[in-house]
């Protein structure tokens, strides 16, 4: 053997037992740390000197990877400049960016042997190199599930290549790094869930196969008085003991087969405080002792409850008598309809609905709340007198209906209409005034009068309206000749869309005229409708067209053709005012109103209109207009009469006819309504009435129109009181357009 040379397999051995020695007391030093609950940061730290210890020159440093897995972050690296530390910390993660953002791009080891001149650094290289840096290798960290964590890099001051051990020692200290970096998460979550576990508001407790607790947090001890502190055990049943039976049988089958339950039910809080409750349970097997474990997760919900009765109770009744509302009534009926449906069409039911007559006269005269009044007594009094299982519901202001299951036959409907209206007509105090009241009533029935919720309720209030019309505190069946005309309404609401597009409409013109000598003077605008080459009455139509608010549209177009017709007379310097005549519905809201008004100036614009012929309009409005909203309309007429415009009263003396009115309103001329005209020869008070009419539209300078003129004798009254227009069949009748300019222009 010879002495003088060593053994190199000898020496070779050494160092790797020493090495094996060093990666052995490293990862015990590393494991040490994250046991005792050293933050991440020291123990990164602490890799980070170990292995520059074990590798004289090296340069180490830890980055990790941000949460949305795009940038790299500083995690440990005590030598290296804080210049190059602030510089790359954030740095992106790709290709070509350094050693380290190109190993988490690559996920794999990036060698850079020489920073310089490696293209990895190409756009980077600056950094490194003021710092004294010149090669960097770089080691990515992989967690369990091989996701990249970070990197681990070592650098160098010199150009430099890794040998074998050093490659060892990188991928080394990456390991190190990953149980460090998942470990410290680990118990980091681990204390997170348990913090959590012990401040969540939700009552939450684990226990096992014989109830015993295993785990409870807080919220979970002080929401029961069955929780044993001393045994630590929970009686679930006696918990749930007041919920639904079938829902507990349910919870238990389903976790009895090891799977999850929600649901909710009530829980025992105290002996005199029942709550309810929602509750999650989830099974998973302790893999310690192989038996299921329970996790209840209980959240108090009474306050959501009583939210959601109150929310339900706003929902489906009516705030003010408590009865069902309208959606109620929808529902109700719906579920009755489809009841109905699965047993064959054998369910029945009838349907009953209600309005107060003249409700509006003591709301306006006692008040708003003294009306409210009245309709809580309303209320109270259906309650008293309606059979078991019906449903009363308030539907409108004084609208109410009543659903009366199984069959009824018309006696009895008729019996209880009877005993509802006596309950109803009961004479009450309100104010100190004693009101008296009657109510008209319709019936409908299914399955034989309709089949829809819809068709239910149109075809009841059709019959309540019915009883309104023949003069209300009355109740009536819906039938055939109801159904007959409401589908005639229907049909005409259909056409009356498409009247104007299909050019259906047409102005006829009534001349008036100065009745001595038989000069027409002015003419008035009357619309006509002819559909399918048959004429259909305005009597008819006109009312649809307000209800379905159509009247807008129909009246701008009415007055359209009127002021073409006023352009055409004023060619021929024939200065004929022409009146139209305006629906209250065309004044019903200030947008209307505004829209009104802003209709001359449109008319001026689309028709090229140099001098818009104001002094030829007479707008002709009803007394009704007068009462709505007297303020404003007078504020619209006003400034109609400003531009030139007449307004004029049609069928005065048949409204509501007020002197004040009157006086108040900016009127130039009053049209006496035709009714009074033609019973001048069959009732003398008429004459009186129209006298009184007369003489006093003089005393307010207001012009006066007789309409409705047919005989010679109406004519002669008439000119003894000096009335300076007349209208009517004894001079013209209606006639179309052409007509009507041959005329004046042959004048």
């Amino acid at each position: 053997m010879d002495l003088g040379r060593p053994d190199t397999k000898l020496v070779s051995e050494l160092v790797l037992t020493a090495q094996y020695k060093s990666s052995i007391e490293r990862y015990s030093t590393i494991l040490n740390m994250v046991l005792e609950g050293v933050s991440l940061g020291e123990i990164l730290q602490a890799l980070v000197l170990l292995i520059e210890a074990q590798k004289v020159g090296t340069r180490a440093s830890v980055l990790l990877l941000s949460d949305d897995g795009k940038r790299l972050l500083s995690g440990a690296a005590p030598n290296l400049p804080s210049e190059y530390n602030d510089a790359i910390n954030g740095i992106f993660i790709g290709p070509n960016v350094g050693s380290c953002g190109t190993a988490a791009h690559l996920q794999q080891r990036v060698i850079v042997e020489d920073i310089e001149t490696d293209p990895n650094w190409v756009d980077y290289k600056s950094l490194p190199l003021k710092a004294g840096l010149k090669s960097c290798w770089s080691e990515p960290i992989f967690d369990t599930e091989n996701c990249v964590l970070g990197t681990f890099a070592m650098y160098y001051d010199t150009v430099k290549s890794p040998t074998e051990q050093d490659l060892n020692l990188i991928q080394e200290a990456a390991r190190l790094a990953s149980l460090a970096i998942e470990r410290s998460r680990g118990l980091h979550l681990q204390r997170l869930s348990r913090k959590i576990f012990e401040n969540l508001p939700i009552a939450l407790v684990i226990t096992n196969e014989q109830n015993a607790v295993l785990s409870a947090n807080p919220s979970f001890i002080s929401s029961t008085s069955l929780y044993d502190h001393k045994n630590k055990t929970f009686d679930i049943k006696a918990y749930l003991q007041y919920s639904e039976q079938a829902l507990v049988d349910e919870l238990f089958s389903f976790i009895n087969r090891g799977l999850s339950w929600v649901g909710e039910l009530k829980g025992f809080k105290a002996a005199d405080d029942i709550i309810d409750i929602e509750l999650v349970v989830t099974v998973v097997c302790d893999s310690l002792t192989q038996q299921n474990c329970y996790a209840w997760m209980i959240t108090d919900i009474s306050a959501r409850k009583i939210a959601e009765k109150l929310i339900d109770f706003q929902n489906h009744y009516d705030q003010l008598t408590g009865l069902a509302n309208r959606k109620y009534l929808f529902k109700k009926l719906q579920t009755l309809i489809s009841q109905s449906s699965a047993a064959h069409g054998q369910s029945q039911f009838s349907l009953m609905i209600l309005d107060l007559d003249h409700f509006k006269q003591i709301n306006d005269s006692l008040g708003a709340d003294n009306g409210d009044e009245v309709l809580c007594r309303v209320g109270k009094r259906l309650l008293e007198v309606i059979p078991e299982n019906s449903l009363p519901c308030r539907i409108a202001a004084d609208e109410f209906a009543i659903v009366l299951p199984g069959h009824q036959s018309s006696d009895k409907l008729s019996e209880f209409a009877q005993r509802l209206a006596e309950a109803i007509g009961k004479e009450m105090i309100i104010c100190n005034q004693f009101i008296s009241l009657t109510l008209s009533s319709g019936f409908a029935s299914f399955p034989s009068d309709a089949t829809s919720v819809e068709l239910m309720l149109n075809c009841a209030s059709q019959a309540m309206y019915n009883a309104k019309a023949i003069g209300r505190n009355c109740h009536q069946f819906f039938n055939q000749e109801i159904q007959l005309e409401a589908e005639r309404t229907a049909q005409l609401h259909f056409y009356l869309k498409k009247a104007i597009s299909k050019n259906e409409f047409e102005l006829y013109y009534q001349p008036i005229v100065e009745p001595l000598s038989g000069k027409v003077i002015k003419v008035e605008a009357l619309l006509r409708w002819c559909h399918n080459d048959k004429y259909i009455s305005p009597a008819e139509f006109i009312p649809i067209a307000e209800q379905s608010g159509l009247i807008v549209e129909i009246g701008e177009w009415v007055k359209t053709e009127a002021v073409i017709t006023a352009m055409e007379l004023k060619k021929h310097n024939l200065i004929i005012p022409i009146s139209i005549n305006v629906s209250t519905l065309e004044f019903w809201s200030a947008e209307l109103q505004k829209r009104f008004l802003q209709f001359f100036d449109s008319v001026v614009q689309t028709h090229n209109i140099d001098v818009f012929p104001y002094e030829m309009i007479t707008l002709e409005i009803t007394e009704s207009l007068m009462m709505k909203q007297q303020s404003e309309v007078c504020e619209v007429l006003s400034t109609l009469r400003q531009r030139g415009i007449q307004i004029s009263i049609d069928d005065f003396g048949t409204g509501y006819s007020s002197l004040s009115y009157l006086v108040n309103f900016p009127v130039d001329q009053i049209k006496i309504d035709k009714s009074f005209i033609q019973q001048l020869e069959t009732d003398p008070r008429h004459k009186a009435l129209v006298e009184a009419i007369v003489s006093m539209s003089k005393a307010l300078d207001l012009t006066v129109v007789a309409e409705g003129v047919e005989t010679q004798s109406q004519l002669d009254f008439v000119n003894q009181l000096n009335i300076p227009a007349v209208q009517g069949y004894f001079f013209y009748k209606p006639m179309p357009k052409a007509d009507f300019l041959h005329l004046i222009l042959r004048q």
